[in-house]
């Protein structure tokens, strides 16, 4: 059996590609000007777009020694993400250390088992209710937030689920990273890539929603099909699995938990870390009783902060009574509420995500009744664990730095550009449709690519009489897709280093369902061209 190239070999051999293309590859640029769009919440920032017929030849900028530097600007630029993957698998590593996922795990399992007593559940597999459920709200998570960066610190969580199913790691990045890019691919409000195009565009923002949200459905629908045929597959044997062998960490780790017996109890430290939490939910209750939550172009105030209080104060009590591990999931659990309100409500990012998770690790360790040092240990191993996932996200990043210092990105722009004016209306917008989708494994930004590609986009479509709304939804497709498979997306490195799971395994496993959305995503576009839908 041919022998795997390592995931870093892989990414530095394309980093060597992208520097002798710059060679041969004339350089260029457009101008850009700076004009002020309205945002997806209603206002209104300033963007650099480029500017019409402005692209020119500028003097060659070959990339030698470059090849070495990338790595380091990919580093500094992605350093965001970088440290987000080690707090993340620091905070995941105290957590893990109290077996809380575990026992949730199984107890998870053992009630949901219980179902298959109804002949209804037995017939449809509660497994594959339990996949269903949780790709569908993952799905909906990247259609209304863009939920992206988020799913890496969901892998931790879903693989031992889905390995202690009877599946692999591939079903488990399958339920939160796949869904929500899938969702991400099929937005109905996506503010990161609808919400910027269509401010570009000059159209209204989330305009179009009725057709995108069929688009949702039928995506995630096959999704979450395309899963649970492989899910089963693996289930009847899973030696057919491509990660079979691999898996034998996440079975050994399963093993080594099972080897020893759990303590169920509460020591007295978790009801004191409970009071504490609840103070400070009850002043974030009291200085913040309503939150605006902006989904799309709505807003609506709601008392998210009271609520999470006084649902705290109910489960905080159950769990403790029934034990620490119990407790240390609901902290688990509103640490995800929390989540979702502050992306929802209050605009937060990976600084913030960050922080929030490792507030939780922290509060995790101390419910265990472990010492500070023993935490801060647990923390470092954890981050050790995790470190190669986070460097190969840089490494990854050196790529855009190689091509966009060669001066190379813009002429690739221009020239797929041109070869789109001299084809016909169906084959314009399937010629869109590639060139966003190849513009976006070199190029995996939404929102760059956006303020990149729909000023000149926008206007092309004008001239082959097509609609604006249409330039958008292949700019959207085009972006969601082939972020599951391109290199330089530094969240999918770093999902696949979590999980273990080779760069060149997970393309052999996915390259097949990427190019079916793909085609699916050609055909969906085809409606708007000669169907009159809402905002289209």
């Amino acid at each position: 059996m041919k022998k795997i190239p390592h995931t870093f070999t892989i990414v530095f051999a394309l980093i060597l590609l992208a520097a002798v293309s710059t060679w041969f590859i004339p350089a260029g640029e457009f101008m850009r000007e700076t004009v002020t769009v309205q945002n997806a919440d209603g206002t209104t920032s300033s963007r650099q777009i480029v500017k019409n017929d402005s692209f020119h030849f500028v003097e060659r900028s070959p990339q030698t020694w470059q090849v070495f530097s990338a790595l380091f600007d990919g580093f500094v630029d992605k350093a965001d993400i970088i440290i987000f993957i080690l707090m993340v698998g620091g905070a995941f590593n105290i957590l893990n250390n109290s077996r809380s996922i575990e026992v949730g795990v199984m107890a998870f399992l053992r009630k949901v088992l219980k179902l298959n007593r109804y002949k209804l559940f037995r017939r449809l597999g509660v497994e594959n209710i339990i996949i269903t459920l949780i790709m569908i709200m993952f799905s909906l998570f990247g259609a209304v937030f863009g939920m992206s960066e988020e799913t890496i610190a969901f892998v931790i969580i879903f693989i031992p689920l889905a390995i202690s199913m009877g599946y692999d790691s591939i079903v488990g990045v399958c339920m939160c990273y796949v869904a929500a890019h899938v969702g991400f691919a099929g937005a109905m409000l996506n503010p990161f890539t609808i919400g910027i195009a269509q401010g570009i565009a000059d159209i209204p923002i989330f305009s179009g929603l009725e057709y995108r949200f069929l688009c949702w459905i039928l995506l995630t629908v096959i999704g979450i099909a395309f899963v649970l045929w492989y899910a089963n597959r693996v289930k009847r044997h899973p030696e057919k699995s491509p990660t079979y062998k691999l898996d034998n960490y996440w079975r050994q780790r399963s093993e080594e938990q099972h080897q020893n017996p759990v303590t169920y109890a509460t020591p007295k430290v978790a009801w004191i870390l409970f009071a504490l939490l609840l103070i400070v939910m009850g002043v974030c209750a009291f200085t913040m009783p309503t939150t605006t939550v902006s989904v799309g172009g709505g807003e609506a105030a709601l008392p998210l902060m009271p609520i999470l209080a006084a649902l705290f104060l109910v489960t905080g009590v159950v769990t403790l009574r029934k034990s620490v591990h119990f407790f240390i999931l609901d902290i688990m659990l509103f640490t995800i509420c929390f989540l979702i309100v502050g992306v929802l409500g209050y605009g937060w990012y990976v600084k913030e995500i960050s922080a929030l998770f490792l507030a939780m690790g922290i509060c995790s360790g101390i419910a265990d009744k472990q010492s500070a040092d023993d935490i801060a240990k647990l923390f470092l191993a954890g981050c050790k664990d995790i470190l190669s996932a986070a460097l190969v996200v840089g490494l990854a990043s050196g790529i855009i730095f190689i091509l966009q210092d060669g001066k190379i990105i813009d002429t690739l722009l221009y020239g797929l550009t041109r070869s789109l004016a001299e084809t016909g209306e169906v084959a314009s917008v399937g010629a869109m449709y590639v060139f966003q989708t190849l513009l976006n494994l070199i190029m995996p930004s939404g929102s760059a690519k956006a303020a990149l590609t729909m000023p000149i986009m926008a206007q092309f479509s004008d001239l082959i009489g097509v609609s604006r709304q249409t330039a958008v939804l292949a700019f959207q497709f085009g972006d969601g897709f082939t972020n599951m498979i391109t290199p330089t997306s530094g969240v999918l490195i770093a999902v696949l280093g979590v999980a273990k799971i080779p760069y060149a395994t997970w393309v052999k496993w996915a390259w097949k369902f990427i190019l079916a959305l793909i085609g699916i995503g050609f055909l969906l576009l085809l409606p708007t061209m000669f169907i009159h839908f809402p905002g289209f």
